[in-house]
């Protein structure tokens, strides 16, 4: 009984053990499946030694996010962490992250283009030297002939296989190998001694190659390159933010997206070899009839015009699309241009102006032919490395085929994207353009008044705008209080409509004076007339539009007093 007894209090103690070690499991899969807030609830309940055994399980437990804070950063309660994101602006937030990544990015060089692959016979020597080399000779020997019944006696080479490793495991020697020979008796009855000479080859090994950390000792430690783009360094620099930020617009404020794109840019740059293309000569002077600048928008923005209608010229189509090479230096020189575009009428200090707003004139321009493929290339270039430049992109001109085009897209396109682009009719071109862009600031040939080398005005002398309705009559009275020379100039866009002007008095005895007898001006007419009139009285020079037509008329004027007439 007392051995029965006993035994089964030995049995008895496992299954103890067992049963305190299946809670403590279930307990773990319970911590982990859970989240570490609901854990450490469940622990507070059972005690404070529990309750710190919880916290470090959730602790342990924490996303990955957590445990890559950066070095210095304090940790944060949940609360305070939601407290502080609500205060903070999402894009300075956002712009805070990329500066650290920015900042670690630029310390590992990964700003730098990837490594050229290697050469071909580079490739051949590793591929000889990881052959295994040919076995050395043997060295013959001399046998005495063994008698009928002799077991025979293994060969020279037969010993060497396997006594020796396989040659391919064998290092190679530098040096010459020396060789030791050992002499092995066998003996039996009536039997002649066989003598064996077996060599075995002792290798020298080469010294132990350098680890990469006394590698890295011995180099000398060389400074992170400084990162620039548009002129501007990607960090420490009151411009840094700005161009950081443009990243960040255009990847929706995606931190790691932004990195992306701005780490691609600057290889691209560097690849395409940007800062060289600036001081090159391409010798296509005739583009900047099709791509050019011109003005500012009401805001201040410049204005890109690119005129697709230019290329109806078979000559300067063929020189810019004629063949491949062609099209390549066409490339070039479009990049080349938008660079020295931003770099000279661009600002990236906090608050200026940083974009810029294009116009596209889409009237009479080739539909299908070899710009297709230069042209999609350099669309595709600017919207991955020249991200937020476009403040506004106005397409006039645009032809009902293009319209029914762009609605077929809209929905396909972000409504940021969508904010950007405007379309316009060739009848309301000129009035769209001049939503954005004052009228003095547009060139001639598009609706405006701005011309080249003007002796009279510039774009800092305003322009009124009227309307004149369909089958009225529109006076304009331009005042002089003095003795002067008076120039004013008119545009009615698409004209059809007949002009006048004449010098009234202020005097009551004065002679009313005809500047310009009454005109008929259609569309083919010079879109601007210019006019200048002395006065030597007091009085004001009154011009008479008259709209005969059933549509309402875009009617632009200004005037200027000056003390000699120099264009008439």
């Amino acid at each position: 009984m007392a051995e029965e007894s006993q035994s089964k209090a030995t049995d008895a103690t496992p299954a103890t053990e067992v049963v305190v070690s299946e809670p403590a499991a279930e307990e773990r899969a319970s911590q982990t499946e859970t989240p570490p807030s609901a854990a450490a609830g469940e622990a507070a309940a059972e005690g404070e030694e529990t309750k710190k055994t919880a916290e470090a399980v959730a602790e342990a437990e924490a996303p990955e996010a957590e445990e890559k804070k950066p070095e210095g950063v304090e940790g944060e309660s949940s609360a305070e962490r939601s407290v502080v994101t609500e205060a903070i602006d999402p894009e300075k937030k956002a712009l805070d992250e990329l500066k650290l990544l920015v900042q670690a990015a630029v310390a590992n060089n990964e700003f730098a283009p990837p490594p050229l692959p290697a050469s071909i016979p580079a490739k051949e020597e590793e591929t000889k030297s990881e052959e295994p080399a040919a076995p050395a000779p043997e060295v013959a020997s001399e046998e005495p002939t063994k008698p009928e019944g002799v077991p025979e006696e293994p060969t020279k080479s037969e010993v060497e296989k396997e006594t020796a490793p396989p040659l391919k495991d064998v290092p190679l020697s530098t040096t010459t190998p020396t060789g030791e020979e050992k002499s092995v008796t066998v003996e039996d009855d009536n039997a002649k001694t066989v003598e064996a000479i077996e060599e075995t080859a002792i290798p020298v090994a080469p010294p132990p190659p350098e680890t990469d950390e006394e590698a890295a000792k011995e180099a000398p430690v060389e400074p992170p390159e400084e990162v620039f783009i548009w002129g501007v360094p990607l960090l420490g620099d009151e411009k840094s933010d700005t161009v950081l930020i443009k990243f960040l617009r255009a990847r929706d404020l995606k931190v790691t997206d932004a990195l992306t794109m701005l780490k691609n840019a600057v290889i691209w740059r560097k690849q395409f070899g940007i800062e060289a293309l600036l001081e090159d000569d391409l010798g296509l002077p005739e583009l900047e009839k099709a791509v050019f600048m011109h003005g500012v928008d009401r805001e201040g923005h410049p204005v890109c015009y690119n005129v697709y209608g230019e290329f109806q010229d078979k000559e300067l189509y063929e020189k810019a699309f004629g063949d491949e090479e062609k099209r390549q230096k066409f490339l070039k020189w479009r990049i080349q241009y938008l660079e020295k575009g931003i770099r000279e009428l661009l600002d990236f200090t906090p608050g200026g102006i940083s974009s810029m707003v294009q116009v596209t004139d889409l009237k009479n321009a080739p539909r299908l032919g070899k710009h297709r493929q230069a042209t999609n290339k350099a669309v595709t270039l600017l919207q991955d490395n020249y991200p937020e430049f476009i403040a506004k992109k106005v397409f006039i001109n645009v032809p009902w085929w293009y319209l029914a085009f762009n609605r077929m897209m809209s929905p396909f396109l972000t409504q940021r994207t969508k904010s950007k682009f405007v379309f316009a009719g060739p009848s309301k071109s000129a009035d769209t353009l001049f939503k954005y862009i004052a009228p003095e600031q547009v060139p001639v040939a598009f609706g405006g008044l701005s011309k080249e080398n003007d002796p009279d005005f510039t774009s800092s002398d305003a322009v009124t705008e009227l309307s004149i309705k369909p089958s009225s009559k529109q006076s304009i009275e331009i005042p002089t209080i003095e003795a002067s020379v008076l120039v004013w100039e008119l545009r009615v866009l698409g004209w059809e409509v007949s002009y006048s002007a004449e010098f009234v008095p202020s005097a009551e005895d004065g002679y009313t004076v005809l500047v310009q007898k009454n005109r008929k001006l259609i569309a083919a007419d010079e879109p601007v007339i210019k006019t200048s009139f002395k006065i030597g009285e007091p009085g004001k020079v009154v011009l008479n539009i008259e709209n005969p037509t059933s549509k309402k008329k875009k009617l632009l004027y200004r005037s200027k007093a000056t003390c000699s007439v120099e264009s008439t």
